[in-house]
């Protein structure tokens, strides 16, 4: 049986389910600082719009106290391309600006612009699902239009079985 290319709108469905999550976040970003902070978490996602997007609930447990923040993403089957928003608890009526983008294989990567500290950056998600029960996102910024980029935060994904 042939079975048809997908059109994208799959792209996110290995992460349907919950997650335990290890974050290693950069102190300080786009000031040539190498420390970094570790911490953990926790993730449910589940798929929303007829499975046209998804919702990712997140617990973040940092250092200085936890926190809640969400991932809405939704496709576009125009174009192609998905776009994500991230919503923080911490400033809960300030939806990031979107990063968009699609998979190139279990590769993809998201670009947005946005502002740091009253200076223009660009903005670089990228998910790494090579190995679905335990997928990797990365976070990077350029302040030079996107010539160099500096990884700031990386999550590791490992699924909860179903007996946990």
């Amino acid at each position: 049986m042939h079975t048809p290319p997908s059109t994208g709108a799959d792209d996110f469905n290995f992460e349907f389910g919950a997650w335990t999550v290890q974050h290693r976040r950069l102190n300080r970003r786009l000031s040539a600082c190498d420390e970094w902070t570790s911490f953990e978490g926790r993730c449910t996602t589940r798929p929303i719009l007829g499975g046209l997007g998804n919702l990712e609930d997140n617990e973040l447990d940092l250092p200085e106290g936890s926190y809640r923040a969400v991932a809405l993403r939704s496709f576009d089957t125009t174009s192609g391309q998905w776009a994500i928003w991230w919503l923080d608890s911490r400033a809960p009526h300030a939806l990031d600006v979107p990063v968009k983008g699609r998979f190139d294989g279990p590769v993809g990567l998201f670009f947005a612009d946005d502002v740091l500290d009253g200076r223009d950056i660009k903005v670089r998600f990228t998910w790494d699902k090579r190995n679905p029960e335990e997928p990797r996102w990365e976070q990077a910024f350029s302040a030079d239009g996107g010539s160099t980029w500096e990884t700031n935060w990386v999550m590791r994904f490992t699924r909860v079985s179903a007996a946990s």
